[in-house]
């Protein structure tokens, strides 16, 4: 069965300079930067209203169950944009290990990463961050800071860190070292 219209709403903060769609393209720019996703694979309208209270509407047309769930989707990813131009993600990362110290080597630009001694090997890992995502040593012992506008390419970057680091060919139960997320938070925020 399909419903007739599906329509979901979202308020622009004052904060950010501008919203502009351009055939299912929608692009954010905000004091922290710009930022753009396309939406063409979805077959929804994407339109900014109002010019005091703006606001974003997503709509769609004679949708299934399952299309009509990207819709809120949609604006799931347009609020992320928004967020990550005003205020930015920061992703916490802690190294783990029992007994080989794990050694962390981050150039001046904070584009990349070098790990160094996991599990005592002579390897080193190194790991590149997406494109608008820094790397910084935290204040505290064993532990990394990513930060960036984009959530995805702050997650992906995390991710990356943590694959470089899994443990092959024994019981991973037991050998626990590696480096886990530890926090996720939008920056200026307490968690």
């Amino acid at each position: 069965m399909k419903t007739i219209l599906s329509e979901q709403t979202i308020s622009i903060p004052k904060e950010v300079k501008s919203v502009t769609v351009s055939s299912r393209v929608v692009t954010v720019v905000g004091p922290r930067g710009t930022l753009t996703r396309s939406f063409k694979h979805v077959n929804a309208e994407i339109r900014v209203e109002g010019k005091r209270n703006r606001r974003l509407i997503v709509t769609m047309w004679f949708g299934t169950h399952k299309q009509i769930a990207s819709v809120r989707t949609i604006c799931s990813h347009i609020t992320n944009m928004i967020t990550g131009v005003t205020k930015g993600y920061e992703y916490k990362m802690k190294f783990v290990y029992a007994h080989f110290p794990v050694n962390v080597n981050i150039p001046a630009d904070g584009s990349s990463i070098e790990i160094h001694n996991f599990l005592g090997e002579k390897v080193v890992r190194r790991v590149v961050m997406a494109p608008g995502v820094q790397i910084i040593r935290s204040d505290a012992k064993d532990e990394i800071i990513l930060r960036g506008n984009s959530i995805e390419d702050v997650s992906q970057s995390a991710a990356r860190v943590h694959q470089s680091t899994l443990v092959k060919n024994k019981d991973i139960r037991k050998f626990l070292d590696g480096i886990y997320v530890s926090e996720k938070k939008i920056q200026g925020e307490d968690a």
